[in-house]
């Protein structure tokens, strides 16, 4: 079906920039909405933000201004851009895809990218 890798995960202080990218191979039809969520430890999955197939954003409040969302459709790829970082982000962020495949609809995760972000 459809298989995501992240990158651009690392360690940053508190006020910087981190890049992630997501590709997206075997996708047969499309994907609707692609984008990020996130897990800190203890606490449930949230979502980031995700971006419909028609270039409608959706952010959690607590990175809207900071974080833009994008997608390449050519190259089924998904971005998140992080701007002013906060000791609160750190999370491992996952990619997810949803859409319609070969075998009818789906709902893809990749195995996620860690961020730090330290005061």
């Amino acid at each position: 079906q459809v298989q995501l890798v992240e990158s651009g995960g690392g360690a940053v202080p508190a006020g910087g920039s981190l890049r992630l990218s997501c590709a997206a191979s075997g996708v047969t039809f499309s994907i609707n909405d692609f984008g990020w969520y996130r897990q800190a430890p203890g606490k449930q999955r949230e979502l980031v933000a995700v971006i419909s197939s028609g270039g409608a954003p959706n952010y959690a409040d607590s990175v809207m201004g900071r974080f833009t969302v994008s997608r390449d459709n050519a190259k089924s790829r998904v971005f998140l851009q992080m701007n002013n970082l906060k000791p609160e982000d750190t999370a491992v962020y996952y990619c997810n895809a949803r859409g319609l495949g070969f075998k009818g609809v789906y709902d893809s995760w990749g195995q996620g990218t860690q961020v730090t972000v330290s005061s």
